[in-house]
């Protein structure tokens, strides 16, 4: 047969006609040909390099033993593209892993390096083959250990850029907002500035009453002790602007219907500023009014400038108690200040799905201790995982409470539900619905192990269309001492 226009050849022969350069290999070299009388016949395979040699579905029906050559695994991405996941050289075996585990771990291929002879036993001759021969299946199960070993440290390795990729995100989104907020305001603040010069030096050429100064200190001490008035409604914030542009308007002020929105945002009335329209002639009292809306509107970009900076900030403390992992003998850590840490960082993820958290933390009290076992993983993988299952819109629901010795946390969305067939595999190691190439399938596992052997804790899910809800059960006490 062929595929790809590579030649591949496929021939059933007697185990006997290979027994020569069977010998040479690493699996049957402590063999001898007495042993191998349960096995009579195999396919032999020849192999062009570049053509696959075997495929997912034939890697759980075949051991193959690799006469001549060489070949590779690789796994898909998610762009596309295969990763090299490993090699087999002449002499070696490789398929074990999934007819022992009676699965694929994960969906890959192998192609051939060079032009290549092997060997393939079906499912059958391999269990033949490890019972009728020691020494075969010391290699074989030595084999499998170290290729699950390999594979579950290269997967645990991925599962933690997966989530340094959804850190870094967040990072990017989160960052971006209030840097360009800032960057925005002290722009327009050196403009303010500049005007602001221009409007006090005029002003400075004009002698000034005692009332006049008294009047301008009061106005300036509340434009300087707050950022912005009490939240209004939209209408109502329309209609106190407009009745403030047609007073200053009527009351002979240059720009009135540009400068009361900055005087309304910042809390001013009508009757504060009497006071300058009584003490001021109306050419001076339009002067001072736009004296007073640049130094308001600089106030406010001081605010908006201070406002991102102190969101970075923000960000960053999340980012400190999201990654902080002591080894000391043990601390106090807030469930619910780990949880809102965790939130923010994936809340690029909550905007782009438009899904609203709903936050009932009545846990009290809320701190457990821990020795550093990235609790946060916990919460980034459910959260995570709620938001891809949740439709556009949706909620998730983030439920805290205690029990008796135990801090219960309960991660709900209103997604489609985990079907009852796929329900009790859902914490095994590489098990995963996700769509070729998206998920390692260490995810919950990974969740799974962290509170039930770090923290001695338990995890259930219960789940429905429309409703499902994994609860976290944690010792208030200190978590089992457990090897890191």
């Amino acid at each position: 047969m062929s595929e790809g226009g590579k030649s591949i050849e496929v021939e059933p022969i007697l185990l006997r006609e290979v027994g020569e350069a069977l010998f040479r290999t690493r699996p049957f070299s402590g063999t001898t040909p007495d042993a191998l009388s349960g096995v009579e016949r195999v396919d032999r395979v020849k192999i062009k390099a570049g053509a696959t040699v075997a495929e997912s579905d034939q890697m759980a029906r075949f051991y193959w033993l690799l006469l001549e050559g060489e070949v590779r695994a690789e796994r898909p991405e998610k762009d596309g593209s295969w990763t090299p996941a490993g090699f087999a050289h002449a002499g070696e075996g490789f398929g074990e892993v999934p007819l022992l585990m009676g699965r694929v771990p994960s969906l890959m291929r192998v192609m051939a390096v060079q032009d290549s002879v092997l060997v393939r036993f079906n499912e059958q001759e391999f269990w033949s083959l490890l019972a009728c021969c020691p020494s075969v299946r010391n290699v074989v199960l030595a084999d499998m250990a170290q290729r699950m070993q390999s594979y579950q440290t290269e997967a645990l390795h991925r599962e933690k850029l997966v989530s340094l990729g959804t850190l870094a995100a967040g990072l990017m989104h989160e960052l971006h907002n209030p840097g360009a907020a800032a960057k925005r305001a002290a722009s327009q603040l050196r403009e303010n500035l500049l005007r602001l010069q221009q409007l006090s030096l005029r002003n400075a050429a004009k002698q000034k009453t005692p009332e006049q100064l008294q009047c301008m200190r009061e106005l300036l001490e509340h434009a300087v002790n707050g950022c912005q008035a009490p939240a209004m409604s939209t209408l109502e914030q329309a209609d106190a602007e407009e009745a403030m542009a047609e007073w200053l308007a009527s009351s002979g002020v240059e720009n009135a219907f540009s400068i009361a929105p900055s005087l309304v945002a910042i809390g001013f009335s009508q009757e504060e500023l009497a006071c300058a329209k009584d003490a001021f002639e109306t050419n001076n009292f339009s002067d001072a009014l736009n004296w007073l809306e640049a130094l308001v509107s600089s106030v406010s970009l001081v605010c908006a400038i201070e406002e991102s900076i102190s969101r970075v900030s923000e960000l960053v403390m999340a980012v400190k108690k999201f990654a902080y992992d002591d080894r000391s003998a043990g601390r106090e850590l807030d469930v619910h200040d780990s949880l809102q840490s965790t939130i923010t960082i994936l809340n690029h993820k909550l905007r782009t799905k438009s899904i609203s958290i709903v936050k009932r933390f009545e846990a009290s009290p809320s701190t457990i201790m821990t020795r550093g076992s990235a609790l946060s993983q916990v919460w980034t993988n459910l959260i995570d995982n709620a938001v891809d299952a949740s439709p556009a819109g949706g909620q998730i629901e983030v439920v805290t409470w205690t029990e008796p010795g135990r801090l219960a946390v309960s991660i709900g969305d209103r997604g489609s539900g985990i079907p009852a067939e796929v329900l009790p595999h859902i914490f095994e190691a590489f098990f995963t619905t996700k769509p070729q190439g998206s998920g390692t399938g260490l995810g919950l596992e990974i969740v799974h192990r962290i509170v039930t052997q770090k923290f001695g804790g338990t995890i259930d899910v219960e789940s429905e269309p429309g409703n499902t809800r994994f609860i976290v059960r944690l010792p208030v006490k200190d978590p089992p001492v457990t090897a890191s």
